[in-house]
Formats: C-alpha cells, sequence, structure tokens
C-alpha cells in the first residue's frame, strides 16, 4: 500500500500546498505537512505531542531546513511559503518524489547529491525519527540541517515573544526547556556532526496557506537555536539519523553519546513492520483500496489516559473523540479491521461515561468533563454493540455485552422514554423529540452566538429511525440475556406505525427532515438514508426505494453526500472563507464523506445485492479513491465542497468518513462480488 508522487507533480506548489499527509503514534500525537515538504495550517509539524492523551496537543518539532554546499555551489531545499519576500522558497524543484506508505519519505536530488529523508513516528511514545539515507556521486559536501523547535498548542500561532526556553548541550543532543511547562523536556538527538549556534534565533513569517484560505493571516515563527552540519564524503552511501521527543522532567537522563547511524532506520522499521501487521490482520490480501482505509484507520485509534482504554480521535488534525462519530465509525476503524480488543475497549470505554442516560458527546481538549449535548450518540451506541456481537461471536463477547453493555442500553433506553437533558424524550406516539431553544442536539449542530444555523428540533428523521434500531436491538438482547423482550417488541411496533404515518412526503416521495406537531419540514437532506440502511427499517420496500433514489438523483456528489439539496435557497455550495462563512454552509450543503456509508448500504439493500446493483456501488465509491491523492494523502477528508469539482475541506482526515466507507465496502461489496 502506496501513494507516490513524481517530480513533475511536485514542481508545481500551488497545486500541492494543500496536499496533505498525516502520521500518529497511537496517544493522540500526530505528525504532519504538505507532500511539498511546505506547511500549509497551524496543525503541522514533526511532531505535535499529546501531553495528556489523547488531547494537550503540542506543536514542538515543527519541521527541518535543509541545505548544502557542494563543488562551492549552495543548494537550499527549503519549501515553505513566507509573508515577505522570497514569497516562495522552492525547495521542492529538487523533490524527486514523495511517498507515504503509512510513514513518509521524501526523495531529493540535487547536484551530485541525492538523498531519502524518511520520517515516522514511534508508537506509544512522543518521539519522531529522521532517518536520511544519502548517495553522493561527487565530491565531498557538507551537508547542514536547521531544526524548526516550537512549543504552542496546536490550533495557534506562535510568536518571537511567546517561543522563550532554557536551552542545554550533550554530545549529540541539544535540550529545550519552554518557559510556558518548565517540567517538560524537549530533547534532540542525532548520529553525528557538529551542533553550531545560530545567529538568527526566529523564523518568523512562515504563512500557511489554509489558514490564509479562512481570512486569517496564517503566520506562525519557530525558534532555531543551532544547525547541524556534518560531512557526506565523495562517492559514498551515508546514512544519518535524528529524532526528537518530548519528556516530563522525571524521565529525561542527559545523552552520554549520540545515537547511531542506524536509530532512526531501526524506528522506521518497527514502524513499517507495525503496519504490515495491521495489514495481515486486516485480511483483505493485496486489495488496495481496503488496505489503505486499514492503514487510515489506525490514525484515529488513540488510547485515553483518563480510563486506561482505547478511544476514537474523531479527527485529524484537531477532533478529540465523540460519542457521536465514534460510535458511527466504530464498525469500519475496528470491527472490519478485526481489532476486536480496541473495540471492546471503546465500548467500555463510553459505558463509564453513561449520564442521565446519555453517551458523551465530547471529551474536551483541556481534559474538562464530558459534554452530552447530543441524542443520536446514545442511539448509535446500540448499533455499535449489535454490530460488535454480529463481528465477535464469542461466549465473552456475550458475557462482556451483558454485563458491561446491557446495562447502559437499558438506563438510555428508560430515559429517553421518560425525559432526559436537552428536550429528549419520547412522545405519546412512541417518537423521540429532542431539542428546543439554543440547543443543536443532532450532527447537523452549528450555531453561531444565537443564530442556530440548522435547528431541527422535533422529531428528526434518523434520530427515529435510530430509535426503532435501537428498540429492536434490545429485543434481540434481552432473549439472548433471557429476559422478557415484549416490552420492546411492543413499543417497536408502535413507533413503526406512528413512524410510517407521519414521516412520508408523498409529494416529493421521500421522508420529512422533521415533524414537529403539524410542522413538517421538507427540506431534502440526507438524514433519511438511515430510515433504509440501518439494520432494522420500517420502510416499505417501495419507499425504501423511492428514497435511495432521491438521495442519489439529488444529493451524491461522488465524495459524499450533500447536507442540502442544491434546490433548497438556502443551499451553500462552497466551504470556504472566514468561520462565519463556513458556519453558514457546514450543513446547508457541503458534502460529507460518512454519508456515503449508509448510502451505499441503503442502495445495495434494496437492490438485493444485485450483481449490478454491486457493480454499481463500487462506481460509487472510485471518487473515493482519487480523493486519496487530493487531501489527506490516503484518507478520507470530513467534507466537500458541494459543487463540483467538490474540493476537500475541513479535517483532511476523518474517522467516520473512514470507518463509513471500509464498513460498506467490506459488509456491502466484497461478499457480494463474483
Amino acid at each position: 500500500m502506496q501513494f507516490h508522487f513524481d517530480q513533475k507533480q511536485l514542481s508545481d506548489f500551488s497545486a500541492n500546498i494543500r496536499k496533505e499527509w498525516a502520521i500518529t503514534n497511537g496517544l493522540g500525537s500526530y505528525a504532519g505537512s504538505s507532500v511539498l515538504g511546505a506547511h500549509n495550517r497551524t496543525h503541522q509539524g514533526y511532531l505535535i505531542a499529546s501531553l495528556h492523551p489523547p488531547v494537550e496537543r503540542f506543536v514542538v518539532f515543527s519541521k527541518t531546513n535543509e541545505r548544502f554546499v557542494q563543488s562551492q555551489t549552495t543548494y537550499d531545499l527549503e519549501t515553505s511559503q513566507h509573508a515577505h519576500e522570497p514569497f516562495i522558497k522552492d525547495g521542492n524543484r529538487f523533490l524527486t518524489g514523495f511517498t507515504y506508505d503509512g510513514t513518509v519519505t521524501y526523495s531529493y536530488r540535487a547536484g551530485e547529491l541525492s538523498f531519502d529523508k524518511h520520517i515516522c513516528m514511534v508508537q506509544g511514545k512522543n518521539e519522531t525519527a529522521l532517518a536520511y539515507d544519502f548517495r553522493n556521486e561527487g565530491e565531498d559536501a557538507v551537508f547542514t540541517i536547521t531544526p524548526l523547535m516550537n512549543f504552542r498548542e496546536h490550533n495557534e500561532s506562535s510568536t518571537p515573544e511567546t517561543l522563550r526556553f532554557t536551552k542545554e548541550t550533550d554530545p549529540g543532543s541539544f535540550v529545550l526547556t519552554p518557559e510556558q511547562k518548565k517540567d517538560y523536556r524537549i530533547e534532540v538527538r542525532y548520529s553525528d556532526g557538529e551542533l553550531t549556534e545560530r545567529n538568527d534565533l526566529f523564523d518568523i513569517d512562515m504563512q500557511l496557506q489554509t489558514e490564509v484560505d479562512n481570512e486569517v493571516d496564517g503566520l506562525d515563527c519557530h525558534y532555531t537555536p543551532y544547525d547541524i552540519t556534518f560531512s557526506v564524503p565523495a562517492h559514498s552511501h551515508m546514512q544519518f539519523s535524528l529524532i526528537c521527543r518530548i519528556l516530563p522532567d522525571s524521565e529525561y537522563e542527559p545523552c552520554s553519546a549520540p545515537i547511531s547511524a542506524s536509530y532512526a532506520f531501526d524506528r522506521l522499521a518497527e514502524e513499517q513492520a507495525h503496519i504490515c501487521d495491521l495489514l495481515k490482520l486486516g485480511g483483505y490480501g493485496d486489495d488496495f483500496f481496503a488496505n489503505a482505509l486499514v492503514v487510515a484507520s489506525n490514525q484515529f485509534l488513540a488510547y485515553r489516559q483518563s480510563t486506561g482504554l482505547m478511544t476514537v480521535l474523531a479527527g485529524l488534525p484537531w477532533f478529540t473523540d465523540w460519542g457521536r462519530d465514534t460510535m458511527i465509525a466504530f464498525t469500519g476503524l475496528t470491527l472490519a479491521t478485526h481489532r476486536y480488543n480496541e473495540a471492546k475497549e471503546i465500548l467500555e470505554t463510553f459505558a463509564r461515561y453513561v449520564h442521565h442516560g446519555m453517551v458523551p458527546n465530547m471529551f474536551p481538549d483541556d481534559g474538562q468533563d464530558p459534554l452530552y449535548n447530543t441524542v443520536d450518540a446514545s442511539l448509535w451506541y446500540f448499533y455499535a454493540a449489535d454490530q460488535y456481537l454480529r463481528y465477535v461471536d464469542t461466549d465473552e463477547a456475550r458475557v462482556f455485552v451483558q454485563t458491561t453493555i446491557y446495562p447502559c442500553l437499558k438506563e438510555i433506553i428508560h430515559a429517553y422514554q421518560h425525559g432526559t437533558d436537552f428536550s429528549i424524550y419520547m412522545e405519546d406516539d412512541g417518537l423521540i423529540h429532542a431539542g428546543s431553544g439554543l440547543d443543536q442536539v443532532t450532527w447537523m449542530d452549528v450555531r453561531v452566538g444565537e443564530w442556530v444555523v440548522t435547528p431541527r428540533h422535533g422529531k428528526p428523521v434518523e434520530i427515529n429511525a435510530l430509535w426503532y434500531n435501537a428498540l429492536c436491538v434490545m429485543e434481540k438482547l434481552s432473549t439472548l440475556f433471557g429476559e422478557d423482550a415484549a416490552p420492546y417488541r411492543a413499543l417497536a411496533k408502535k413507533v413503526k406505525g406512528s413512524f410510517c404515518e407521519k414521516f412520508w412526503y408523498e409529494e416529493g416521495s421521500y421522508l420529512y427532515d422533521v415533524i414537529d406537531g403539524d410542522e413538517k419540514d421538507s427540506s431534502l437532506r440526507p438524514n433519511q438514508i438511515y430510515a433504509v440502511s440501518l439494520p432494522y427499517s420500517m420502510l416499505d420496500a417501495e419507499k425504501a426505494r423511492a428514497v435511495v433514489k432521491v438521495v442519489a438523483d439529488k444529493l451524491y456528489v461522488g465524495r459524499g453526500l450533500r447536507s442540502l439539496s442544491p434546490d433548497h435557497p438556502d443551499y451553500h455550495p462552497i466551504y470556504l472563507g472566514a468561520l462565519s462563512k463556513r458556519d453558514a454552509a457546514y450543513h446547508q450543503g457541503t458534502a460529507w464523506g460518512f454519508l456515503l456509508g449508509g448510502f451505499i448500504t441503503a442502495y445495495t439493500k434494496v437492490n438485493d445485492h444485485s450483481p449490478a446493483s454491486i457493480a454499481k456501488a463500487k462506481e460509487f465509491l472510485s471518487p473515493v479513491q482519487e480523493q486519496f491523492y487530493e487531501g489527506g494523502i490516503g484518507s478520507i477528508s470530513e467534507i466537500f465542497d458541494g459543487n463540483a469539482p467538490h474540493h476537500c475541506r475541513g479535517c483532511y482526515a476523518q474517522a467516520w468518513s473512514v470507518g463509513e466507507v471500509l464498513r460498506c465496502y467490506a459488509e456491502d461489496i466484497l461478499p457480494y462480488e463474483k
């Protein structure tokens, strides 16, 4: 599984600056940049470390700039964008290739020197390794690496005034202690060369294009106290290692000697072996599409220090663990990849935080108490538990669900029936009401001050589809665990009758998006697809096919489903600009990648998984493979413009986008291929 860009592609700065890569370490930490090597957003660097996994993420090691002298010619390989002249430093003209395979390789050639710069993270540690592999076909070369250091939260920017460190050196290393957190040490170690102090202590005007697109200055500053200089002998093949890590002061020990030249290569081999293990466990053979998604899935699984268990980061680079996103992404990220232990831990993590019959919506980045402002996360929890038992058909799994998850599910049903926070309660018709005032409790949850962009207060269509599915799951589990299933069966029957009577919009041949008393919202949105795709559906075959058809005709755009039909007067086709502009478009036309999962499942379901429908489903997914090379390399972005060419927007890698595409591919396409 490998994504490659050649020299011709990489020579175009403007065409590639927004193409990004990311690698992770399983702690919530990550590294990332563009395929050119130039940063384009604040959330980029070679080590963005989670100090309280998986939150408190700080940029500590931004990147390296390289240059060398050979035959009295200086070759500057720095690639970056600046606010002042020279606006573009085009070291990318020396790039001969970029490769992403779960690790990263930049390949360069200048003069008679060529080299590969490999970047990887060490699993379970806040450490990034850079492995340089040189091939010199000419005279001696003097090579210089300038590490760009930092210490800031990953969504902020630095200035010379905020970058204050004490520094010290040891053989083969330098150590920075940030004034902001004096109980941490940032250590850079290297295998060879001379460390010299620089006159220019700050790189002050790096400009980040994605931030500029969002109508802010997009400027960042880096601390550059040292150069590392060494010789690459004539006609030689030579290796060089550099690592950066951040440690609590209590774990730091001064270096007694440089690291070996092979140190970073050993870390690289370990990470490549880890990726191979994930692919082998996934079991998709040489299926490139599935394997890419298996590797992408791994980026979102992270250890949560507060529970000692696994959790899911909703998206890179800025989201933490969200309940809704976790439950939707759960099947694809953990079950379709055969990571059953992680699946169990994720279910248990959220079981510990059920409160007032609700699964958390979000674990804040500052480590505070979870937020519960969601109606659907709790209902998706039933789906995740049911999927877990479908995939993990063992006595041990059944006991785990019965003892740890099932009591939470009963608590949720009781709370939704009798009322809980955020105006969530069951009405006399058996359907679920949610939200009031300024509440935003469905996934369409943007609020700007007192402007609720998509309020959806009342009975949202997908919430009641999920409610019916949850009741059917409870009927099944109650029977499995020897309890009375009749109350769940009776209520599910009532819900089905009310839903079919009230939600069908005859004029449009689809489902109302929200009903609230006599008010019915006929806006054509994708939420209705879950009334077809969920395992337990209330619709008859004719209505199910009609829903799928209108969604395919009006909302499908290749990389996702539009959040609102382009026929609607409030349709916003482009997600770009200042936050207020983006918020206005977020659920008002922007296309969402995760919705492809429900759409593909619904499409193949209403067509009985016929050979023709499987071929068409693969055709529906083909634009996703093209997108692998555009936003987050090898991953699937959060959102896309509603209008062509459907540019990647939002997070460059989103858990539920990846999880749902892998799930539908594994469940609804592969088993039915001839």
